[in-house]
């Protein structure tokens, strides 16, 4: 399958999920499918591709020791493609985490939504989102450990 078709899959998969993690937060079944279904389908993705593109000498590790380095990866489309794989999988981890705590501290589902669809679209900004807010509402900067 091409890098395009793999991407359009992945892209596609996603969706239910940050729906999922939206809308029924607490059901039963949203971790079960986002993590153990979703995610983890991701993760192969990726694997699969990045050891094809390190065999295929498409990939070299050595690259990553520079930014122009990493630019003359993302020439290539099965590195791009891992590279979004690889976005997609942990933004949406960093999403199912989001709900986990917004559960946990009790914010409203109402505004951890903006956070989540921020970090669908632009990662880092819905976790500092959801960081703020959850810090204005426990008045605790830091997270508390639990055992």
């Amino acid at each position: 399958m091409t890098p395009d078709a793999w991407f359009q899959i992945c892209n596609t998969i996603v969706l239910p999920a940050w729906l999922l993690l939206i809308i029924a937060p607490k059901w039963k079944w949203t971790t079960r499918i986002v993590l153990t279904g979703i995610v983890l389908f991701l993760c192969i993705v990726y694997v699969i591709g990045a050891v094809e593109a390190i065999g295929g000498g498409k990939l070299d590790l050595a690259s990553f020791g520079s930014l122009e380095g990493v630019m003359a990866l993302f020439t290539e489309p099965s590195a791009v493609l891992i590279g979004w794989v690889h976005y997609l999988a942990f933004d949406l981890v960093v999403g199912w985490l989001i709900v986990q705590n917004a559960i946990k501290h009790e914010v409203s589902q109402l505004l951890v939504a903006p956070c989540l669809i921020l970090t669908f679209m632009l990662g880092p900004t819905g976790f500092l989102l959801y960081w703020l807010i959850r810090t204005i509402k426990t008045r605790q900067f830091f997270p508390q450990h639990s055992s």
